[in-house]
C-alpha cells in the first residue's frame, strides 16, 4: 500500500471515530433532556392532583369558617394562579419556571394561613371529610417534594453533562439549552405547610 492510501484510511478512521463520538454525545444529551422532562411531568401530575384537592378542601372549610371569607378566597386565587402558571410552564424556560415557583410559594403561604386559622374551629378539625382531604393533601405534598427532588437531580445531571468539555461543544451546536432547577424563590417557602388537624 502506498502512503497516500494509508493516510486516507487513517483520516477516514479518525472521521468515523469523530462522527461516532458526536453521535454518542448528542444521543446522551437527548437522553438526559428527556429524563428531566419526564421528571418535570411527574411534578406536573402531582401539582394537578393538589390543585384538584384544594377546591374540595375550601368547600369543606367554608361551612365552618364563614367569617374567614378573605382567607378562603386567597387560597382559591392562589390555586388558580398556580394552576395557570403550571399550564404555561416548560422546564427549559426560565421565566415560566420562575412564575410557577412564585405561584407555588403563594399557594403554600395561603394554605398555611388556612390551616393556621382552622385550628380555631374544632368542629372543622373533627370533620371526617376535612380529615380525609387533609391526609390526601399531605400525601400529595410529599409526592410533590419527592418529584421535585427527582427533577432537580435529573436537571443537575443534564446541566453538568451539557456544560462539561467536550460535550459542551455539541450542546452549543445543537442548541441544548440550560434546564432550570425547581427552587424555592422565597425563604419563607422553605417552611413546611402544616396540614395536620
Amino acid at each position: 500500500m502506498s502512503g497516500v492510501v494509508i493516510t486516507l484510511l487513517i483520516v477516514a478512521a479518525l472521521f468515523v471515530l469523530a462522527l461516532l463520538w458526536v453521535m454518542g454525545a448528542y444521543n446522551g444529551l437527548v437522553k438526559l433532556r428527556n429524563r428531566y422532562k419526564n421528571a418535570f411531568a411527574q411534578i406536573d401530575v402531582q401539582l394537578k392532583r393538589r390543585y384538584d384537592l384544594i377546591p374540595n378542601l375550601v368547600e369543606t372549610a367554608k361551612k365552618y369558617m364563614s367569617h374567614e371569607r378573605e382567607t378562603l378566597e386567597a387560597v382559591i386565587t392562589a390555586r388558580n394562579s398556580a394552576s395557570s402558571a403550571r399550564k404555561n410552564v416548560s422546564p427549559d424556560d426560565a421565566s415560566n419556571m420562575k412564575d410557577l415557583m412564585v405561584s407555588e410559594g403563594a399557594l403554600g403561604a395561603s394554605l398555611g394561613n388556612l390551616f393556621a386559622l382552622s385550628e380555631s374551629y374544632p368542629d372543622l378539625k373533627a370533620n371526617q371529610n376535612m380529615m380525609q382531604l387533609t391526609e390526601e393533601l399531605t400525601s400529595t405534598e410529599n409526592k410533590v417534594g419527592f418529584s421535585r427532588q427527582a427533577y432537580n437531580d435529573a436537571v443537575t445531571v443534564y446541566n453538568t453533562k451539557r456544560e462539561t468539555f467536550p460535550t459542551n461543544i455539541i450542546a452549543g451546536m445543537f442548541n441544548f439549552n440550560d434546564a432550570i432547577l425547581f427552587e424555592v424563590s422565597d425563604p419563607s417557602e422553605r417552611e413546611a405547610v402544616k396540614v395536620e388537624f
